[in-house]
């Protein structure tokens, strides 16, 4: 380059407030969004774990365990995206999204059911499973209802 003659990027105008604002202008939608999904999220997975508890009683652990979180990460996975990206990505797009997230928590949750197994017969040998029964139940009579 010849001296005294400048490139086209040097001649632009560059903003850095609007480069700022591109890069990371939906970081306050994107907490928002975060912490709105996590407890809307949460309250419905403590709701539907008590009432699928009630229809299953000690029996299938894993129906409660994995279907209130595979309900409650549905929920999860498409409030944030709406909070955090409604009028930037199309109703489309946030809904290719979430479907994307979901598959892959909906993978998660079921691969990750035979721990739950392991992590209750491991305290049902350290407790003895009359008393880890009897704290569950408890526990269970201590949280009848939702709110």
């Amino acid at each position: 380059m010849a001296r005294g003659k400048q490139s086209g990027f040097a001649r632009q105008f560059f903003n850095i407030d609007f480069a700022f604002n591109k890069i990371f202008g939906q970081g306050q939608r994107i907490i928002i969004g975060s912490l709105s999904a996590f407890l809307i999220s949460q309250l419905v997975d403590v709701f539907v774990f008590q009432k699928l508890r009630k229809v299953t009683g000690h029996k299938m652990l894993w129906l409660r365990a994995t279907g209130s979180t595979l309900v409650s990460q549905f929920i999860d996975s498409f409030v944030v995206l709406y909070i955090a990206f409604i009028g930037i990505f199309s109703g489309q797009q946030i809904l290719a999204i979430g479907i994307t997230n979901y598959i892959y928590k909906f993978s998660v949750a079921i691969l990750l059911t035979p721990l739950i197994y392991v992590g209750h017969n491991f305290i049902d040998r350290y407790l003895g499973k009359e008393h880890a029964q009897k704290i569950s139940e408890e526990a269970a009579q201590g949280s009848q209802s939702f709110f």
